[in-house]
């Protein structure tokens, strides 16, 4: 980029002090900081005027900066759009007597959910669109759809929207026949709904004053929202509470959780005004999760407790906390997800950082696993709405072979293909390579997986230039996946990689308790080392790297690029976590509370504060050189402050001794995802990736 670029806005400077545990610290752009944050995630023109106007020059010199590469930005977002079928039909669902799907039509930015009668008597057979969210979304900057859950008899579907990106969703119940919403509106929601068996009643999660989904209510219907009741109250700020219902509808769970200790009362369904009944009460460190099991009157628990990666119990429902082994623990093989059918339980698991699925006969007893043979692969499991079927479906995908969705048959063994993933303007997985590659740990015996993909045209010698992902941390393990957009990178010669550190799950929970607290520095060195390992083994330059993560990846990603900043050619932040240090010390925000056991709690922890502040992005940045840097921000965003990535730009730009790009883009009718819409969200990941070609001076 070698056009003179427009001039950067100067961020004012307003001299803050925080004393905790007898250190002082000044933080110049605390101003940034609105005190009225509550009201801007409602309404986002409430925000400070002074702060509203900085945001704005930040995007104006963001766009200024990246204009002249605007034609190459288009023609990236033509060609993920290409990639995509625009007229596009899920595969049906069965649940009793109709077959539910979702579908999009040509040029909709959303869904449409549908149904459809397995009897001919029905309408000619002629599927009905229950709910069309691009209606619903007419004349809003932003709609995102939340929950949606049909009741028991099908004659309604309750459902979700957030119409400002801030995550709270508004819920509303369809009479299906009718086509007509009731007069039922229920404000200031988390999304997630369940109904009671005899329909009259309807349970979601209430947000409190701070955004925290702390209550469950029972609404019934007909009645104002405001004469609702409440049926579980957290008391812990530090617990969130979330609520789901069993395949079989017959239980209604709700569990509080933080990040290490979980609780789960059930509700019958056919008694919702029945107090809810605990299954295990909380004890430090130990979660679990709950199925139903109707066919032999037993709950499945999937639990950690004396077991590090999860195993299997059974509990009487009458006598929910006497718990038995079902499946044991096996070290290593970390238990993921399970689900109970009539003559069968499902879990998946993953192993040596590949996803596996096995399936137990509750009739002979015998286990068999459904194998897979790429090296690197992705398959989340879809456990349907009904309970009573010998059919469970999973989705499979590489980063080579894009999504297929199969139905298998638990008692045959057979395996049937039910949809494919076109894509419209091309794809043949053999014009691309993946590898799975295992960098070593420093002094340990250990190694982190790597997956990477490129085209098998790109020179493995060194000279193809490369964007290293990752994320890191709760736990949460980045799937080696097809994604028709990164194409866009690995047909102008790059690698794509992704590196499957500590913080994640890849290699079992002992890799994801590496990697938090008082070891979270393990994520940021795993991340340094991983791009060690591609340069030390000539798949990649120093300085020929672009670092790419968002929200705790954002953290890693800032954080490494003060342990290692001669490494990379550039970084992309998107909505970044990168002012933990204040964040974690402020608890009115949503998610401090809930994720001191992620980070610690500097608050009570002088060790945990100092933790903390040795690695804090916006804490150590320092007078030295810099990659190239995009971050990304969104105004309503309750997970990632918007005035975190707009701290950490401001100071960046500040000290860095060079003269690379420091760049914003705040989304001002937008939250933690970014815009709505499948093709909105393509021009976000346009301008990223123009960045990335840009920097890397590849042009097309």
């Amino acid at each position: 980029m070698n056009e003179p670029r427009p001039r950067p806005p100067v961020a004012k400077k307003i001299n803050t002090t925080n004393t905790r545990h007898t250190i002082t610290r000044n933080d110049e752009y605390a101003w940034m900081r609105d005190d009225n944050w509550q009201e801007v995630l409602r309404n986002p023109d409430k925000l400070r005027s002074d702060i509203h106007e900085h945001l704005v020059s930040e995007n104006n010199y963001t766009d200024a900066v990246l204009y002249t590469k605007e034609a190459l930005r288009q023609k990236i977002y033509k060609e993920m759009r290409g990639r995509v079928k625009e007229n596009d039909t899920s595969p049906p669902t069965s649940k009793g007597d109709w077959v539910w799907f979702s579908k999009y039509e040509t040029g909709q930015e959303h869904q449409q959910i549908c149904r459809q009668s397995k009897t001919s008597a029905h309408a000619n057979n002629i599927p009905d669109i229950v709910l069309d969210a691009n209606k619903e979304a007419a004349g809003l900057d932003y709609f995102k759809l939340g929950g949606t859950a049909t009741s028991p008899r099908q004659e309604y579907l309750a459902w979700s929207h957030d119409p400002k990106g801030s995550e709270y969703f508004t819920l509303k119940i369809k009479n299906i026949s009718a086509d007509t919403d009731l007069p039922d509106t229920l404000t200031n929601t988390s999304g997630s709904l369940a109904w009671s068996i005899d329909t009259q009643f309807i349970f979601y999660i209430l947000l409190d004053k701070n955004h925290r989904p702390s209550k469950v209510m029972r609404h019934k219907l007909g009645t104002e929202q405001a004469d609702d009741v409440i049926v579980y109250e957290e008391a812990d700020a530090g617990f969130f509470v979330s609520i789901s219902q069993s395949r079989s509808e017959e239980l209604i769970f709700i569990s509080s959780h933080d990040h290490e200790t979980s609780e789960v009362h059930m509700i019958d369904a056919t008694k919702p005004e029945q107090k809810p009944v605990p299954i295990a009460l909380r004890k430090p460190h130990i979660e679990y999760d709950v199925s139903h099991d109707p066919q032999r009157n037993r709950l499945i628990i999937l639990t950690n407790k004396d077991a590090v990666d999860f195993r299997l119990m059974w509990a009487d429902i009458d006598t929910p906390d006497k718990w038995h082994e079902l499946v044991p623990h096996k070290k290593g093989a970390l238990i993921l997800e399970v689900a109970a059918y009539e003559n069968f339980i499902v879990w998946l698991y993953r192993e040596k950082a590949l996803p596996k699925i096995k399936i137990l006969s509750t009739e002979t007893n015998s286990v068999t696993e459904i194998a897979f043979e790429e090296a690197a692969y992705d398959v989340p499991l879809d456990t349907g709405l009904e309970y009573y079927t010998n059919m469970v479906r999973f989705v499979y995908s590489s980063m080579t072979t894009p999504r297929q969705i199969f139905d298998y048959d638990m008692s045959s063994g057979e395996r049937n293909m039910v949809y494919e993933q076109s894509v419209p303007s091309g794809h043949n997985a053999q014009d691309y390579l993946t590898k799975r590659l295992w960098a070593p740990i420093a002094n340990e015996e250990q190694e982190i997986p790597i997956t990477l993909l490129c085209h098998k045209d790109t020179p493995l010698d060194g000279t193809a230039p490369v964007l290293l992902y990752g994320y890191g941390a709760y736990g949460i393990s980045i799937p080696a996946s097809f994604s028709g957009n990164r194409l866009s990178l690995v047909d102008r010669g790059f690698i794509y990689a992704i590196a499957h550190i500590r913080g994640g799950k890849e290699m079992g929970f002992d890799w994801f308790s590496q990697g938090r607290k008082e070891n979270k520095t393990n994520s940021f060195k795993d991340f340094a080392a991983a791009a060690q390992y591609l340069i030390d083994n000539k798949l990649a330059q120093k300085g020929n790297i672009t670092i790419h993560g968002g929200s705790a990846g954002g953290l890693l990603v800032g954080a490494t690029l003060n342990l290692s900043p001669d490494l990379f050619c550039g970084a992309i932040a998107e909505v970044p976590f990168v002012d933990v240090l204040n964040t974690m010390l402020d608890d009115t925000l949503p998610l401090t509370p809930p994720e001191w056991p992620e980070w610690g709690n500097p608050i009570l922890s002088a060790l945990d504060y100092q933790t903390i502040s040795e690695y804090a992005p916006y804490e150590n940045i320092s007078e030295t050189a810099y990659p190239h840097i995009l971050a990304t921000a969104g105004l309503t965003d309750p997970r990632v402050t918007y005035w975190e990535p707009a701290k950490w730009v401001a100071r960046l730009r500040d000290k860095r001794t060079d003269d690379g790009l420091t760049l914003l883009r705040t989304e001002m009718s937008a939250g933690h995802g970014g815009k709505s819409g499948r093709f909105n969200q393509l021009g976000e990941l346009a301008l990223v990736y123009s960045f990335v070609l840009s920097i890397h001076e590849i042009n097309d």
